[in-house]
């Protein structure tokens, strides 16, 4: 009797690991291909915002630093579910996956929650307290049109920091597959809460390029007022605005069906690596393509990129 072989498991477990790469990295390719950024700004984050607001969110005259902080924390909730916080929805996967007894469950699933906020809460700040500190020099300020062929200055600073957001994520996904070195490993071993750290890095540095209109509006104001404390507590209110709902849905899901998603998880070796690092890629792909592949399309750059006219 002959035994079909399986491919053997590498360290993490993942017996196929390049069969998710493949699939994770078309699923992020599809994704920018029927992303509507116009519906998601527009008909969702403008409506949210303003809901909250009670006004017309775009026509807001931000005026004085209880206002802003309103509207950072408005239209950071308002953008949840905009092209750049797709990512969170993978950084957050360990989040869940990982066991615990019933009675830790709420303290466990808000501790990691907890240190991807300080990661994110680091950037997010700094990079606020830059914005206004240097003020209106900055690319993001500018509100030139873009013209085809060209790139404009603010845009440029989109594609470099999502760009290498991307490409992090693409990383530290083969990471989690077993396909690279993790990069991380070295300093997880000192510090176990390191991979959270870096992961609300990285999404607290979608604000490093970010074009949402609500959020330059936001910005505007910040690098107007020269106010470093203002802009970097605008700032942070804002990202935590971008992640308020994704973190109620996780933590929701690991107590409500923690024991259930735990037991799916650990039922085969690898699964786990298997869900975080096809969600690393895919969201890599997806940030790397739509925001520098895609948008050189839509500049007339490159001749052209698949994009469903909805």
């Amino acid at each position: 009797m002959t035994l079909i072989q399986q491919p053997p498991a590498d360290r993490t477990g993942v017996s196929r690991p390049w069969a998710a790469v493949l699939v994770s990295s078309l699923i992020g390719f599809l994704l920018t291909v029927v992303w509507s950024a116009e519906f998601v700004d527009s008909v969702i984050g403008e409506n949210v915002a303003g809901a909250l607001l009670g006004h017309e969110a775009k026509d807001t005259v931000i005026g004085g630093v209880l206002p802003g902080m309103a509207y950072a924390f408005a239209t950071g909730l308002g953008g949840t579910f905009t092209a750049c916080n797709i990512a969170a929805l993978g950084a957050l996967c360990p989040v869940v996956g990982q066991p615990r007894s019933l009675a830790t469950r709420v303290g466990a699933v808000f501790k990691p929650l907890g240190w991807l906020t300080v990661g994110m809460l680091a950037v997010s700040g700094l990079y606020g307290a830059v914005v206004g500190f240097v003020g209106t020099a900055m690319p993001q300020f500018s509100t030139a049109p873009s013209a085809p062929g060209e790139l404009s200055a603010r845009s440029v600073q989109s594609m470099v920091a999502f760009g290498l957001i991307g490409l992090t994520f693409v990383w530290l996904g083969l990471a989690s597959l077993g396909v690279v070195r993790d990069p991380l490993a070295p300093l997880t071993r000192r510090f176990p809460n390191a991979p959270l750290v870096v992961m609300g890095a990285l999404i607290g540095g979608f604000l490093i390029g970010r074009p949402y209109g609500l959020f330059r509006q936001l910005f505007r104001d910040a690098a107007e007022s020269h106010n470093p404390i203002y802009g970097a507590l605008a700032f942070m209110l804002q990202s935590v605005g971008n992640i308020v709902i994704l973190a109620v849905l996780f933590v929701l899901l690991a107590v409500v069906m923690g024991t259930r998603v735990q037991r799916w998880l650990t039922a085969r070796p690898g699964r786990l690596a298997l869900i975080t690092g096809s969600a690393f890629i895919v969201v890599g792909v997806f940030t790397f393509l739509y925001w520098d592949v895609r948008l050189l399309a839509r500049r007339e750059i490159i001749p052209w990129y698949p994009i469903i006219p909805w």
